[in-house]
C-alpha cells in the first residue's frame, strides 16, 4: 500500500497519529472493518433469496472499487484498466496462450484463465478431478470477471477463491443439497437452511483482536533487525542468537494472521466460504481460509508449515505451475512465487533458500522418519527434535523476506557462516532422493480413485453433506494430491 488518496490520508491522520501506524496500514485495517459491516449488510439485505445475482454483483464490485479508490487513491484505476485489459485478451485469444509465466497479473486472472483453459480448450481425459471440478464451460461476462476480481469482500487481502465458487455463492447455491435417489440412479438437489456464520466470524474477529494487540505491543520490542546488530552479533552467545532468531521470526506472524483472518472473517459475514459440516455435525466455515495457526506454530517439517501458511496461495501455485509443470515443479514453483511476491532481493534470497530446505527436509523425513514410529516415546521425541530443527529452519530461511534488501540479508546470512545452506546441500548429496514420478496416467488414475472414496463419503453423509462447486471432496482430494505429490 505505497498510495494512499488525499482523503484518506486526511481523515485517519489524527488516527494514525495516536496509534503510531503508518497511514496505509490504517487505511487498510479502517476500510476492512467497513467491508466487514458491509458484508454483514449485504448478507441480511441483499441475500441471495432476496434479490438478483445482478445487483449483488454490481453492488459488490461497486463496494470494492470505492474501498480501493479510498486505500490507494486514483492509482487504484490502474488495477481496474489492469482487469479489463485481461478480460479482452481472454476473450481476443480465447485464453489458449494465458498459461504463460507472462500473463500472470494476479491470482485470481490466472486462476480464471487456467479454469477457463481447462474448461473449454481441453480435452475431458486431459484433466484432474480437481480441474475438472473448478473447470468453467463458458466465458465469463465483464460484469461477472469485474465482480469476481473487485468484490468488496477479497478486493484488499483476498483471500483467493475458485471462480466457480464465487459464482456459486453469488448466485445462492451455496447450501444446495444432493443426495442419491432410489437404487443411485439419479440425484436429487433440494435446499436447505442455511448455517449462521456468526459463531464463526466471532471467533475469527478475537483472533484477529488478539493478533493485533501482540503486533501493537510484543513485536515491536523484537525486531528482526536487531538479528543483524552489530554489538548483538559480538556480544551474543550462539544460544541466545538462536533463541533470538526464532523469537524475533514468531513475533512477526501476527500482522499476517490479523489481515487473513480479517479477510475470511468478511468473506464468512457476507455468507461466503461455508464448506460443509465436520463428523460432529458443526457447520465449518473455512473453504477459503489462509491459514492453520496451530498447525503453523507446531509444525514438525518444512512442508508442515508451507501447507498450513498462506493455503490459498499454496494451492494456487498448485494449479497453476506444480501440477503443470514436467520439469523440477518444487524449483520452479518457488520461483514463480518468488516473481509473484515483487521485486524485493529478499524475496527470491527466501524462496530459492526455500527449495533447498525443502528437498532437504524432504530427504531426511524419506530416510529417516519410519525409524522412529515406533515406541510412541521415540516418536515424541522425534517430534520435539524435528519441531525444533523445523523453526529455526523457517526462521533462517525467511528473514531476507523481512529485511527485504541485499545486503542486510547477506549480513545474517554471513554471520550464520551460511550454515543451513551449507547442511542442506551436504544433506541432498548424502541421502537418496526418490524421484518424482510424473507420469500423467499414472498419476490421474491414482487422483480418480481418490475422487471417487471422497464421492462415497459424500453421499454416504447423507443430509449431514453441503454441495458447493468446489465442494468439500474437491478440497480434500486436492489436499490429499497435494500432499502426496511434495512428498515424492
Amino acid at each position: 500500500m505505497a498510495t494512499t488518496s488525499t482523503t484518506g490520508s486526511t481523515l485517519l491522520q489524527p488516527l494514525s497519529n495516536a496509534v503510531q501506524l503508518p497511514i496505509d496500514q490504517v487505511n487498510f485495517v479502517v476500510c476492512q472493518l467497513f467491508a466487514l459491516l458491509a458484508a454483514i449488510w449485504f448478507r441480511t439485505y441483499l441475500h441471495s433469496s432476496k434479490t438478483s445475482s445482478f445487483i449483488r454483483h454490481v453492488v459488490a464490485t461497486l463496494l470494492g472499487l470505492y474501498l480501493a479508490l479510498f486505500c490507494f487513491g486514483w492509482y487504484a484505476l490502474h488495477f481496474l484498466v489492469q482487469s479489463g485489459i485481461s478480460y479482452c485478451i481472454m476473450i481476443i485469444i480465447g485464453v489458449e496462450n494465458m498459461h504463460n509465466p507472462m500473463m500472470i497479473i494476479t491470482q485470481k486472472i490466472t486462476s480464471l484463465a487456467y479454469e477457463i483453459h481447462d474448461g473449454m480448450f481441453r480435452k475431458e481425459e486431459e484433466l484432474t478431478p480437481s480441474q475438472r471440478g473448478l473447470a468453467v464451460r463458458r466465458m465469463p461476462s465483464l460484469l461477472e470477471y469485474l465482480s469476481y476480481n473487485c468484490n468488496f469482500m477479497g478486493i484488499l487481502a483476498g483471500p483467493l477463491c475458485s471462480y466457480k465458487d464465487y459464482i456459486t455463492f453469488i448466485e445462492g447455491r451455496s447450501y444446495h443439497m444432493t443426495q442419491s435417489g432410489e437404487h443411485g440412479k439419479e440425484e436429487i438437489q433440494y435446499e436447505k437452511t442455511e448455517p449462521s456464520p456468526n459463531i464463526a466470524v466471532i471467533q475469527k474477529l478475537l483472533v484477529c483482536g488478539l493478533s493485533l494487540l501482540f503486533h501493537l505491543t510484543v513485536s515491536k520490542t523484537l525486531p528482526v533487525e536487531y538479528n543483524i546488530d552489530e554489538h548483538f552479533q559480538a556480544t551474543a552467545s550462539w544460544p541466545t542468537k538462536v533463541i533470538y532468531l526464532y523469537v524475533s521470526l514468531l513475533a512477526a506472524r501476527p500482522k499476517y494472521y490479523f489481515a487473513w483472518t480479517l479477510a475470511d472473517a468478511i468473506n464468512n459475514a457476507a455468507g461466503f466460504g461455508f464448506r460443509g459440516y465436520d463428523k460432529n455435525g458443526a457447520a465449518r466455515w473455512d473453504l477459503i481460509s489462509n491459514l492453520r495457526i496451530q498447525q503453523i506454530e507446531m509444525s514438525t517439517s518444512f512442508k508442515m508449515f508451507l501447507d498450513h501458511w498462506n493455503i490459498q496461495t499454496a494451492l494456487w501455485l498448485k494449479r497453476v505451475c506444480y501440477e503443470r509443470t514436467s520439469w523440477s515443479p518444487t524449483i520452479q514453483t518457488f520461483i514463480l512465487s518468488a516473481i509473484w511476491h515483487g521485486v524485493y532481493p529478499g524475496y527470491y534470497l527466501t524462496f530459492l533458500t526455500g527449495v533447498v530446505m525443502t528437498l532437504a527436509a524432504r530427504a531426511v523425513r524419506n530416510n529417516f522418519r519410519h525409524h522412529f514410529l515406533e515406541p510412541p516415546q521415540l516418536k515424541l521425541l522425534y517430534d520435539v527434535m524435528t519441531w525444533i530443527v523445523t523453526q529455526i529452519a523457517i526462521s533462517y530461511t525467511v528473514v531476507p523476506f523481512v529485511l527485504l534488501s541485499v545486503k542486510p540479508s547477506f549480513m545474517f546470512y554471513s554471520s550464520w557462516y551460511y550454515s543451513l545452506h551449507f547442511a542442506g546441500i551436504l544433506v541432498l548429496l548424502l541421502l537418496p532422493v526418490k524421484k518424482t514420478q510424473r507420469r500423467k496416467n499414472t498419476h490421474e488414475n491414482v487422483q480418480l480413485s481418490r475422487s471417487k472414496k471422497f464421492d462415497e463419503r459424500e453421499n454416504s453423509l447423507g443430509q449431514n453433506s453441503f454441495s458447493t462447486t468446489n465442494n468439500v471432496c474437491n478440497q480434500n482430494q486436492e489436499i490429499a494430491s497435494r500432499h502426496s505429490s511434495l512428498k515424492q
